[in-house]
């Protein structure tokens, strides 16, 4: 049987986010955006997970303006971003009409494919945005968040595939973003859902235990329809699988992706001038490309890893790391088991740190970890003891419902606080991602184009209309 493999291509989204914590500019895809849209990839991952903050926070680049220009530059290739469900692209719940509006803006100024997860496979809190997609006439993929636990079996998984199904999702992703898949699970795994449901699957795989590429031959001969790949020069590591190796490799078989090598290796060979670029400007630590199997013992991402360390390092307590990683999967159980990705990544790693470096755990408690514990980001995959939860927040209420159903509307109110800023109507979802970043952001944009300081930002808005 034949059957072509569609390649999702990551070098301008999670390669770059992995490896170096999100910092490529966009004039450092500028020059390679043509090629890159003459492969024939499935698709191009180039906006949402960290990408919109880093762009705000740390390279002063308007992300909504990324995403246009790399749509006029891509015109032959679907464009695809990671969204948060209930969180979108930033770290707490937002009401409805947030979500529904940064999904409708992010579809005009470009996607066509909207990746949609819940950090805790809570399908509730992700209909709002799979519905506000489909309106949108976008392909919705609803990614479940792989991890390992006593509740995670290929039953557990092919229930939740069922459930996203049902829900209306386009196609299914299995988010394995630890690294935590070896080859043979990979291939019952997907066997398993692909049996189970019609739509297709995808698997994106993390190359940090040095499994990636293995996996992903056993995805493919396990009937999987979609591969997320990385070009070369920035895989490996804490990255993914090589784009130009899978496809090597599956070259002449029934499951040949099509895609021209000879391309490929000249786009290599721009990533490499970058690679060599970051690696000297000390961007990219040359350890962020080395395997480490303890993602398979810990359960912890490379990003999460790279953040407990630095959170070690300003407490001064460096060597306290293999305490708190061991801390880690006590901790995790202790919250019901969520899976580790952002926030619950962030959440249950801040925990560990403060129950290691304190002496004490649960001492203290961060106002995140008290949230989860209260059910204020959805349902955990296990219920978390009544004792412990008490401990955590005394008699607070817990919540059952879906958490965004405790959400008033918010649009109204953001779009008044940001006013005095706004020159396009996406601003003010910048704005309610990220406020006081934004408001940096719209300072010093209004600075650099009106030559002014930023409180006359309004004013200038009004002479020079967008």
């Amino acid at each position: 049987m034949t059957k072509k493999i569609g390649i999702t291509e990551l070098v301008l989204r999670d390669a770059h986010q992995s490896l170096i914590a999100t910092r490529m500019p966009l004039s450092d895809m500028l020059p390679i955006l043509d090629k890159l849209d003459q492969v024939g990839f499935h698709s191009l991952e180039c906006w949402g997970g960290a990408t919109f903050d880093a762009c705000l926070r740390f390279l002063k680049e308007d992300p909504w303006e990324r995403l246009r220009v790399i749509r006029r530059k891509c015109p032959n290739t679907k464009l695809q971003m990671l969204f948060r469900g209930q969180n979108i692209l930033g770290y707490r719940h937002y009401s409805d009409d947030v979500v529904e509006y940064f999904v409708q803006r992010s579809v005009a100024n470009g996607i066509d494919i909207i990746r949609i997860f819940d950090a805790l496979n809570d399908i509730k809190n992700l209909t709002v945005s799979i519905n506000a997609a489909k309106k949108e006439k976008c392909h919705v993929q609803v990614a479940m968040s792989y991890t390992t636990g006593p509740v995670f079996t290929n039953e557990y998984y092919v229930n939740y595939a069922k459930q996203i199904e049902n829900a209306g999702a386009d196609s299914i992703c299995i988010k394995d973003m630890a690294a935590l898949l070896t080859p043979y699970k990979t291939y019952d795994l997907v066997k398993a859902i692909k049996a189970a449901v019609k739509i297709p699957v995808q698997l994106h795989t993390h190359y940090t235990s040095g499994l990636a590429s293995m996996c992903e031959l056993k995805a493919v001969e396990a009937g999987v329809d979609y591969l997320d790949t990385a070009m070369s020069p920035l895989a490996l590591g804490t990255s993914h699988a090589p784009t130009e190796s899978m496809v090597a490799a599956l070259k002449d078989t029934p499951y040949d992706t099509g895609l021209d090598l000879v391309l490929l290796n000249e786009i290599r060979d721009y990533f490499m001038t970058l690679r060599e670029k970051y690696i000297k400007s000390g961007l990219l630590d040359p350890k962020m490309l080395a395997t480490n199997t303890k993602a398979l013992i810990y359960q912890v991402p490379g990003g999460m890893l790279s953040n407990l360390l630095s959170q070690l390092k300003q407490a001064g307590k460096e060597d306290k790391l293999e305490e708190v990683l061991q801390e880690v999967p006590r901790v995790r159980k202790d919250a019901g088991y969520p899976p580790l990705v952002t926030p619950t990544s962030q959440i249950v790693g801040t925990q560990a740190v403060f129950n290691v470096i304190t002496g004490e755990r649960y001492k203290m408690c961060t106002n995140e970890f008290k949230d989860l514990i209260a059910g204020k980001y959805g349902t955990t995959p296990v219920p978390v003891d009544d004792g412990f939860a008490k401990k955590i927040i005394g008699d607070a209420p817990r919540i059952t419902c879906r958490p965004a159903d405790l959400l008033k509307p918010e649009l109204e109110t953001l779009r008044k606080e940001c006013a005095e800023w706004t020159e396009q109507e996406e601003d003010v979802l910048s704005y309610a991602q990220f406020p006081k970043v934004a408001v940096d952001f719209f300072k010093k944009r209004a600075e650099k184009k009106y030559g002014i300081d930023g409180k006359h930002a309004d004013a200038a808005a009004q002479i020079h209309p967008v």
